[in-house]
């Protein structure tokens, strides 16, 4: 298997698009922070893969349109993913393996403000006998909250702490659309929004782009001091049916997790869109308490359609650049109630290596 890295990463996240720009407009100030953090050029990238939906843009093929920000001529190697960002960087690091690009770029963009981002997600979910009924995805996770804390599993206190611990983070984090902790008592005296969900165990309603960069041996040497390298990466699904999983646990995020070396990991970047669920991985994953988890605030701060899962991916790489870390770990998920999840490892080594 080839040595690839994440050596470059960019972001920007806001509760709504100013002025309604283009996805092209979005992009193209990011591209260019990525040319300017790897010194390369757009024909230094041997591949590029974009992660978007055309329910969420509203029309047929939006990512042709994204397409504009690369440039076209000469004609650039293109796909797409209709998922987050996370999974567009899977199809890239494929790519990479299979030796025809030593280089790739991966981004993603959505706009979620434009409709009911609840009712929109309904889309997703089992298409005969739970899309007809429509229910939208702060309900479902409010079900899956009040699973929990009826089996014993988690209560609101340490839904509270975990809301409480990741807006403080976030204070840290320039990008973040939410933040400011206060205590847990205080959050607790919040009203309810979805018994037994207040507002604040739910990710905001988030716009944004982001983009990480991929490459091979030398080629990410030449770029980072310390690249992250990707030593582990596992994808696995639940069953789309809501009501055939224990909605208190994980399964898929459990296996991703077995099918890697999570030993020594020290910081976790979790894709939990709700507090609840953070609870949930944690304890799929056997994270323990001497992992740092979330330090940008995570999705609880702001969480992009199509962008939140890679953006994961980028602040646990930018872990290891820094030397704050040596190994990472980064989780994306996608369906409802944690019905996808993907795990990945990062390290400053090679050594060890799994994929």
């Amino acid at each position: 298997m080839r040595d690839v890295a994440v050596v470059g990463f960019a972001q920007r996240q806001m509760p709504e698009f100013d002025g309604s720009p283009t996805c092209v407009e979005l992009l193209v100030p990011v591209f260019k922070e990525l040319y300017e953090q790897t010194g390369w050029t757009r024909r230094d990238v041997g591949f590029w893969c974009s992660g978007s939906s055309d329910y969420l843009a509203g029309r047929s093929f939006s990512f042709v349109q994204a397409v504009d920000a690369i440039g076209v001529i000469p004609p650039v190697n293109e796909s797409h993913v209709e998922m987050d960002l996370a999974w567009a960087m899977y199809e890239a690091w494929i790519k990479i393996q299979t030796g025809e690009v030593d280089t790739a770029l991966v981004y993603a963009f959505g706009k979620s403000s434009a409709g009911v981002l609840r009712r929109t997600l309904a889309l997703q979910l089992e298409p005969y006998t739970m899309t007809p009924l429509w229910p939208d995805t702060v309900s479902l996770a409010g079900l899956q909250a009040r699973a929990g804390i009826d089996a014993g599993v988690w209560d609101e206190r340490a839904m509270a702490e975990v809301v409480n611990r990741s807006l403080t983070d976030a204070e840290k984090n320039d990008h973040a659309i939410r933040k400011g902790g206060s205590s847990v008592e205080e959050l607790l005296a919040r009203p309810m929004y979805a018994d037994p969900l207040r507002k604040h165990d739910c990710s905001p309603v988030t716009d944004g782009v982001a983009a990480l960069v991929l490459a091979a041996g030398d080629k990410a040497r030449e770029v980072r001091d310390r690249p992250a390298w990707l030593t582990g990466i596992a994808h696995n699904i639940d069953p789309m049916g809501m009501g055939v999983r224990d909605l208190t646990r994980a399964p898929s995020a459990q296996r991703a997790g077995a099918a890697l070396d999570l030993g020594g990991v020290e910081v976790a970047e979790l894709h939990a869109p709700f507090s609840h669920q953070e609870l949930i991985l944690r304890s799929e994953l056997g994270l323990g308490a001497d992992v740092a988890i979330n330090p940008s605030g995570g999705a609880l701060a702001s969480n992009p359609m199509f962008s939140g899962g890679g953006i994961r991916v980028g602040e646990a790489a930018s872990r290891i650049w820094s030397g704050e870390a040596d190994k990472t770990l980064a989780h994306a998920t996608s369906g409802p109630a944690l019905q996808q999840n993907l795990v990945c490892t990062l390290e400053a080594s090679t050594e060890g290596r799994q994929n």
